[in-house]
């Protein structure tokens, strides 16, 4: 599983920083933001390259948008094979990528907490960073669904509904083990 989940999430994350950076470009085009280029310090930040004074290059940039949505891209994909699919999963995997960016601008410097940010910039940030998780999510729950039903949906389907009285499943079905002999 945990194969096909990394390079699925790969995949999903590279297609949803995709979707992403289009959806940036057009809002740009519309509301006249520039570029930000704090993806590009928290590279150089990270890495030791040198920062530049005022615009840092651009491949910097792509590198660390593109970089960071293909890694994170893996979480959704696991989330995916286990189970966790759907609008809430995406809307769940949203939450995780703000998560990360933060903990890498505010832990380089580069950042300063969101609720010190404009609220509009804050706004076109989730904006932004629910379109990926949603692409992400889709791409993920699709690839994932060719595989079949994963651990927790397996379990759901035991019983549907909520149910407190529903035990595990046995160890193999959870790995899915028996799910493929049969």
């Amino acid at each position: 599983m945990m194969k096909r989940a990394v390079w699925q999430g790969l995949v999903a994350g590279l297609a949803g920083a995709a979707v992403m950076t289009a959806a940036e470009k057009l809002e740009q085009r519309v509301t006249g933001r520039p570029d930000s280029h704090v993806p590009a310090r928290v590279l150089a930040r990270l890495t030791g390259l040198p920062e530049a004074p005022t615009c840092p290059p651009r491949w910097q940039n792509l590198a660390m948008h593109y970089g960071q949505g293909v890694l994170v891209g893996v979480v959704r994909s696991i989330m995916a094979q286990v189970g966790l699919r759907g609008v809430w999963a995406s809307g769940t995997f949203t939450v995780v990528r703000l998560i990360n960016d933060q903990i890498l601008e505010n832990a380089t410097g580069v950042g300063a907490p969101p609720l010190t940010w404009p609220r509009g910039e804050l706004a076109v940030d989730v904006l932004h960073k629910s379109i990926y998780g949603f692409a992400t999510g889709a791409v993920a729950d699709f690839l994932a669904a060719r595989d079949g039903a994963g651990p927790g949906q397996r379990h759901a389907a035991l019983r549907p509904g909520r149910r407190s009285d529903v035990g595990p499943l046995p160890r193999g079905d959870a790995y899915g083990v028996r799910a493929r002999r049969g």
